[in-house]
């Protein structure tokens, strides 16, 4: 019998990486992959369901499209992976192991940063720092939770930007997040898009200025350059 797990990948756009992504998850035995398109202008939804995806459609914003998605969920537990990141093998018992542990209401795995880089084994360390001892893990790190747990708190928060941090802030306040010991591997193709040091410092500004009261809507507007309920938006890069 396999894990009663859904697992969720919110994706806009992603023809290029999303089907490497279900290559790996497709060998696990799951209930069920959801695929939540948020209005794609190539062949996402056509690569998902080859996959055998079950596709979903959701306005371009990752709290609603997580949300949909978990909304069209049958497992008693979820997965939220970005749709560029490749799991390793067996996570489906890694997560049952570690929902079943006293006092863990959620997990995440560690972050692998798909580089030769000397510069992402820092960013790395310093995620795994504050996802292990601030309990904080992010989207990135594919966070996955009882379907139980996920409802009682009513799901990621309707943001533009931050649903993943205000979601873990949340969970945290329920009991324990349990870090896995194996890793989720993602691209770092926004990294290297923007610039290593840029993206970092950009991102903790962004949470910084969130602390000080700063509207989600203006963050995103700094951030993306645009109307928040226009495009999908991406805070997940540590």
């Amino acid at each position: 019998m396999g894990v009663d797990l859904s697992i969720v990948i919110p994706a806009r756009n992603e023809s290029g990486v999303l089907s490497g992504t279900l290559k790996g998850l497709t060998t696990a035995n799951i209930r069920e992959i959801i695929v939540v398109d948020g209005q794609s202008d190539d062949d996402t939804e056509a690569i998902a369901r080859a996959h055998g995806a079950k596709v979903v459609v959701s306005e371009p914003s990752r709290g609603c499209q997580l949300n949909a998605g978990a909304a069209a969920a049958t497992g008693d537990s979820l997965l939220f992976i970005h749709a560029d990141s490749q799991l390793q093998c067996g996570f489906e018992h890694e997560i049952e192991d570690v929902l079943n542990r006293p006092g863990v209401v959620a997990g995440a795995f560690r972050l692998r940063i798909d580089s030769q880089k000397r510069a992402y084994r820092l960013i790395e360390k310093m995620v795994d720092y504050r996802s292990r001892w601030l309990q904080l893990p992010y989207g990135d790190q594919a966070i996955f939770v009882k379907a139980g747990t996920f409802h009682q708190l009513g799901g990621f928060p309707a943001l533009p930007v931050m649903e993943d941090f205000v979601f873990a802030r949340r969970l945290r306040k329920l009991g324990k997040i349990y870090i896995a010991g194996s890793s989720v591997i993602t691209s770092s193709r926004r990294w290297e898009s923007e610039g290593i040091w840029r993206t970092t410092l950009r991102n903790q500004a962004i949470i910084a200025a969130y602390w000080l009261g700063i509207s989600p809507e203006r963050l995103a507007r700094w951030r993306y350059g645009f109307d928040a309920h226009e495009e999908v938006v991406d805070t997940s890069q540590a």
